[in-house]
């Protein structure tokens, strides 16, 4: 219902980026600043100082952030009065989620959400934990689950559910037959590790520490991507991993891949990430709400 120009504006304000405001906003650059132009030729001043690619907000500029941000707590008071009053559950929520999550939690949750709340429309951001709080912390997303310990305060951080990562390795490797496994020993084998910045390899490397296990020390063969290109590695015997057990369901299944409890045990958080905001949609509210009773019903380790 805001001013469009006032809209585009704050998001420009917030992020201190037209790129980063033209994806956040799923508009094109040239239409951001064409906005931010029209605003600035409205109060007859320049609202962003730009130099050599980066931005920064005027005195007026400033001010006038100060004011959008009162509109826009208004404006998300509003709604959600006007809503809750109707019983109307709709509009637009953009999640983000970690890789493990997004391919093996998200879509059965998000397709019962859509049952129960069809009006309400889902855009979901793929990217490593790093990537999603990034997200988060800058408001780009409503709502990030992630994978691994979020450090920052500022934000609101509600747990999930315990994920369980086991040892991986081919049903005819040597280890394949052990119930446990230390992790000294597992790493004797080329390893296949997660990308910088995942949260699996983030708990995983915090692991090896409390383990005695120098990651100068481990073999580390390659490092790829998702669970998926790193199962079809191991399954052809490049090498060993440690992934969710919640992503090896069907490979176990089909006894393409064995798993190896790691002694001791390795878990490590699913949880939700948001911005500690007093206002929020009330979509966002009743999405929450549905999750965790998700997770409640849906441990990872059952």
């Amino acid at each position: 219902m805001a001013d469009r120009r006032l809209q585009v504006f704050h998001t420009v304000a917030r992020l201190l980026s037209f790129t980063k405001a033209a994806d956040a906003l799923h508009m094109t650059q040239p239409a951001v600043t064409f906005q931010v132009r029209q605003l600035e030729e409205y109060f007859n001043t320049r609202l962003f100082d730009r130099t050599h690619n980066r931005i920064s907000l005027t005195e007026v500029g400033a001010r006038v952030f100060q004011y959008a941000e009162k509109i826009f707590e208004q404006y998300s008071e509003m709604e959600n009065a006007v809503k809750e009053m109707t019983g109307d559950v709709s509009g637009v929520l953009v999640l983000g989620a970690s890789t493990t999550i997004a391919e093996y939690m998200l879509p059965t949750l998000l397709g019962d959400f859509k049952d129960k709340y069809p009006d309400v429309r889902i855009r979901l951001q793929v990217s490593n934990t790093d990537g999603i709080v990034a997200m988060v912390e800058d408001n780009v997303i409503d709502l990030g689950i992630v994978e691994a310990p979020v450090h920052n305060k500022s934000l609101a951080v509600e747990l999930c559910n315990k994920d369980q990562l086991v040892a991986v390795v081919p049903p005819d490797h040597v280890f394949a037959q052990r119930s446990s496994i230390t992790a000294k020993e597992l790493f004797t084998e080329p390893y296949i590790s997660r990308e910088e910045g995942s949260g699996t390899r983030e708990v995983i490397n915090a692991y090896l520490e409390t383990q005695q296990v120098a990651m100068c020390d481990v073999h580390v063969i390659m490092e790829l991507g998702s669970p998926e290109s790193i199962k079809g590695a191991v399954e052809a015997g490049m090498g060993v991993s440690i992934l969710s057990k919640a992503t090896l369901h069907k490979e176990l299944e089909l006894g393409r891949l064995t798993t190896i409890t790691l002694n001791p045990p390795l878990e490590r958080p699913f949880s939700f990430v948001h911005q500690k905001q007093k206002f929020r949609a009330r979509a966002m509210d009743e999405l929450l709400s549905f999750a965790q009773q998700y997770c409640s019903e849906h441990p990872q380790n059952s």
